[in-house]
């Protein structure tokens, strides 16, 4: 019967609620591509792209481009950064590379070395068609 019941709760919440969790032992090379919501504390060599919102914890590294609907940053990241809606930068976040977003919010002690361009335009994250 309670496992009847957690089945039935499991089903109503959407696919776009569920999160993904890369943890801080993990380190990726290539690109990574959800619909849903991602949190990385780990190393990511490569392209992050997130139709969700999109998380950077503080032990989080990345070598890449990353786009996202919204983005938390509290790691480093080394790329371009583009957002549908809004950038956070917190206090412990280091960006080297330019961003493109609605909405920025820059915590004081955060290291931000590029350009920013705020626009109000929104385009979906999708990935990029590859091969012939």
């Amino acid at each position: 019967m309670g496992v009847k019941n957690y089945m039935a709760q499991k089903n109503e919440i959407s696919p776009a609620s569920d999160i993904s969790i890369l943890s801080s032992g993990v380190k990726i090379e290539g690109k990574i591509y959800s619909d849903g919501n991602v949190r990385i504390d780990g190393k990511v060599l490569g392209e992050v792209m997130v139709n969700g919102n999109l998380t950077l914890g503080e032990t989080c590294e990345i070598k890449g481009d990353v786009k996202a609907m919204n983005i938390t940053v509290s790691g480093n990241i080394e790329g371009t950064v583009k957002a549908t809606d809004k950038i956070i930068l917190d206090k412990k976040s280091c960006l080297k590379g330019d961003l493109f977003a609605k909405v920025l919010i820059i915590e004081e002690g955060s290291k931000f070395d590029g350009r920013s361009t705020m626009s109000q335009t929104a385009t979906k994250i999708s990935p990029k068609n590859e091969g012939g």
